[in-house]
């Protein structure tokens, strides 16, 4: 209990104090709170040994801003396989029924949305769906047959996007 508190305690003392410090260096506050949070979080696994630091803020600080770093290293490395995976390769011209149904998707709520991908586009079975998504299959019909409907008031017979009556041309 004493190892509660006094983590607790320490905590309370510095939490906002090495946020600000994080936040000053990284220029962004929800990179610093995940940064900060997560170190505190490696603090409190290790407290035995954090707490015999000559300053345990400057462990939490230093850890803090190295998973930053790690964090950023790694999506620039995403960014840079993404780059490398996509030179060279064509990409198929996106057609205007691909942009319109695409569009009228986001007018539909996400589990109706959910479900008419898996079934019309990836091809599964209402079964397959209902394993997937853990929803009884009754339900997934239901998403299918309101997301039919919901896709129908955005299309009209030629494939353009509606709005109140109007037909924005592609």
């Amino acid at each position: 209990m004493r190892d509660v508190e006094e983590f607790d305690a320490f905590y309370a003392s510095s939490a906002q104090r090495v946020l600000g410090q994080v936040y000053a260096m990284l220029g962004s506050r929800p990179e610093a709170e995940d940064a900060v949070a997560e170190a505190y979080a490696r603090a409190w696994s290790r407290w035995a040994t954090v707490r015999e630091c000559d300053s345990p803020e400057a462990w939490v600080r230093k850890v803090a801003y190295r998973v930053a770093v790690s964090a950023w290293r790694k999506a620039v490395n995403r960014v840079r396989a993404h780059r490398r995976e996509a030179t060279g390769q064509e990409v198929e011209a996106v057609s205007v029924d691909h942009v319109v149904l695409v569009d009228a998707l986001r007018h539909i709520p996400t589990e109706q949305r959910r479900a008419i991908v898996l079934h019309h586009l990836v091809g599964l079975s209402v079964a397959e769906i209902a394993a997937e998504t853990r929803a009884n299959p009754n339900t997934v019909k239901t998403r299918l047959a309101r997301g039919r409907q919901g896709l129908a008031r955005y299309l009209t017979g030629d494939g353009h996007q509606t709005t109140a009556g109007r037909s924005h041309g592609a």
